[in-house]
């Protein structure tokens, strides 16, 4: 199963049976507003503190795919998953109330991809039948932890990104219809010395880079073989910057074919500045909007790159430079469209 130095190629191709997204008022407006399950009308979510509405989201996001899968929460085995708040007490306490065996993951905004190439790991070696794997995000829980809080109403460069209130889940098995997860490819971290906490998609760019160069050479492919290869909250300065350093490499990726979540999820008119951000990010716009586009037979090959930085409020506060890390995943549907 191990290929190279640090690709996984899954002979048994884990199969997502089903998805839950939930996201929040700012998503309701945005481009993908259709590819959610659910969306709220405001940030509270009726609960008194923003991260008990984040939370919220991931239980809900987590119950709408074993719904639609037609199963009981006491058939998942596992759930892998994190967000970004202390602790990541979120997704702990989400899974405190679904009572499902619980492996807490962090890697910023990659643990989408981090929980999803290791569900796939454990489906494909007969660890599990049933996994739900995901990640979450809260706009107002995440400013208040990483920034300012929003009612500061601190100014903000053009390279912030605006961070996601949304959860996104996949309920992986052995077997089923749906797309099929059929490789991942795990990340280095990278640390090209950028301290600037408002310019993540700068500090991501390399790190993403590295693994998506790393997945071709040691699945020995060329970029042409993946209909879309998107990462996962570059916003539009990491993807200027990676398209970069793809032509610097020689590395044939055609911008057409390359697309970042974080400029997918939300119109022209919304102030997201540099585009979005947060572990929510990727999760929402893939296991919503990517994979509906599969069933329908718009894509076929599909790679994930979700993109995290790895930096803490402390880590700032000591003056360290921001180390990055990428992950990808390689998922893939040949069934039939769906209308």
């Amino acid at each position: 199963m191990l290929t190279g130095h640090r690709t996984w190629v899954f002979d048994q191709k884990p199969v997502i049976i089903s998805t839950g997204t939930v996201g929040g008022p700012f998503e309701a407006d945005g481009l993908l507003a259709d590819d959610f399950d659910l969306l709220h009308s405001d940030l509270w979510i009726n609960q008194d503190t923003y991260e008990k509405a984040h939370k919220v989201l991931l239980e809900e996001a987590s119950t709408k795919a074993i719904e639609k899968a037609g199963l009981q929460k006491e058939q998942i085995q596992f759930f892998l998953g994190g967000d970004l708040i202390n602790q990541i007490t979120p997704t702990s306490f989400a899974c405190r109330t679904l009572g499902t065996p619980y492996l807490g993951l962090f890697g910023a905004c990659s643990t989408s991809m981090e929980g999803l190439a290791l569900g796939a790991y454990l489906v494909n070696t007969k660890g599990a039948e049933y996994l739900l794997t995901g990640a979450s995000s809260h706009n107002a829980a995440v400013e208040k932890q990483f920034r300012y809080p929003t009612e500061y109403g601190g100014q903000k460069p053009p390279t912030a990104q605006w961070t996601v209130t949304g959860a996104g889940v996949a309920l992986l098995s052995s077997a089923g219809d749906g797309p099929r997860v059929t490789s991942a490819t795990i990340g280095r971290v990278i640390d090209m010395g950028l301290t600037d906490p408002f310019n993540m998609g700068g500090a991501m760019a390399p790190a993403a880079v590295d693994t998506i160069e790393a997945h071709l050479r040691e699945r020995n492919l060329d970029p042409s073989y993946y209909d879309l290869i998107v990462t996962g909250d570059l916003g539009k300065i990491g993807h200027e910057v990676s398209l970069a350093l793809f032509k610097k490499h020689g590395t044939p990726i055609k911008e057409e074919q390359y697309k970042d979540c974080g400029l997918l999820i939300y119109r022209d008119g919304q102030p997201v500045l540099a585009g979005a951000s947060g572990p929510g990010c990727s999760a929402t716009v893939v296991y919503g909007h990517l994979l509906n586009r599969m069933k329908k037979g718009e894509i076929k090959r599909l790679l994930v790159v979700a993109t995290g930085a790895l930096l803490s409020p402390l880590s700032f506060q000591q003056s360290e430079t921001i180390p990055c890390i990428a992950h990808a995943v390689s998922i893939e549907y040949d069934g039939e469209a769906q209308n």
